[in-house]
């Protein structure tokens, strides 16, 4: 079932989502941010693999993976199970195989899932989806090639997630003179918020439940910020204004960080994360559906 080799993919939206992640180091930047300046620290993987029950030999599908932060504390559940991974991005998924972790790697797509119906235990997506062109396709995919008592883990942002960071971006784009393309900056993702993910996924699933994790960023310097706002180059340029280039907006942007700073002594943003658990018949359901089964009609 696991290639050695990779097939690059095409289309135009997909290749928008592998330009920005073409390769894991950006994306490694911003997960250091997230460690070393949330609080409370809480390690997020280990948090949302803790969402469901496991029983070691489980059959797990990572979508979406990464460079494979998955992959060791997913291993460490299954002794007994086997776990494939991908990403859509060529880099990545390259970057994925090279973890000591990984055992099959391929470059995947959501929407065409290459597996049987009713292969997986557990598939996981995690802050994946709402980059996701056919969220739907990609949710009648993943429901398809998981069993009848698999389960969706799937982790993602709220709506809301970083307020602070949102109304920066639009004191920026205020004194630049001019108004930006989309109405929420922090979040450019258009849909599987944890908002609306819930009624999303429930098309596909019979139970579907939602976990939160709210934190805050805390900021002593502007710079930690500055360098996470720059490593999200790739998804956020699309969305600035033709007179506006990336570094006129990034000069502003660093001036009313520092300039925060300087007045507070920190810079403080909130965050909302959280995970979607999703099955027809599996974990958190299981009793409830058996007893359902057992009723006479």
């Amino acid at each position: 079932m696991c290639k050695a080799d990779f097939m690059q993919l095409s289309g135009v939206n997909r290749e928008a989502v592998a330009r920005a992640y073409q390769d894991a180091d950006a994306l490694v930047m911003r997960q250091d941010i997230h460690n070393q300046y949330s609080f409370p620290q809480v390690n997020f993987v280990e948090w949302v693999l803790s969402r469901i029950q496991w029983r070691g030999d489980e059959y797990v599908l990572d979508v979406g993976s990464g460079q494979g932060a998955y992959f060791e504390p997913v291993q460490m559940r299954i002794p007994r199970g086997e776990l494939v991974a991908g990403d859509l991005s060529l880099g990545m998924a390259r970057s994925a195989a090279e973890h000591p972790a990984s055992r099959c790697v391929l470059n995947l797509d959501a929407e065409h899932l290459p597996f049987p119906k009713h292969t997986f235990d557990v598939v996981l997506a995690n802050h994946v989806l709402f980059h996701v062109p056919d969220l739907d396709r990609a949710l009648s995919e993943i429901h398809r090639v998981l069993k009848p008592s698999g389960v969706l883990l799937a982790s993602t942002n709220s709506q809301a997630n970083m307020p602070e960071l949102d109304m920066l971006f639009k004191r920026v784009f205020g004194l630049l003179g001019v108004r930006p393309k989309t109405a929420s900056l922090a979040e450019p993702q258009p849909h599987f918020h944890l908002e609306d993910a819930p009624m999303r996924v429930a098309r596909y699933f019979f139970a579907v439940a939602r976990h939160d994790l709210p934190s805050t960023f805390i900021f002593p310097s502007a710079q930690p910020l500055i360098d996470y706002v720059n490593s999200t180059r790739a998804l956020r340029e699309p969305t600035l204004p033709r007179s506006i280039t990336w570094q006129d907006f990034m000069n502003v942007f660093a001036d009313q960080a520092q300039r925060i700073v300087n007045h507070f002594g920190e810079i403080v943003i909130s965050k909302l994360a959280g995970a979607i658990v999703a099955s027809d018949m599996g974990d958190f359901s299981r009793e409830y559906v058996q007893k359902l089964l057992a009723t006479p009609s």
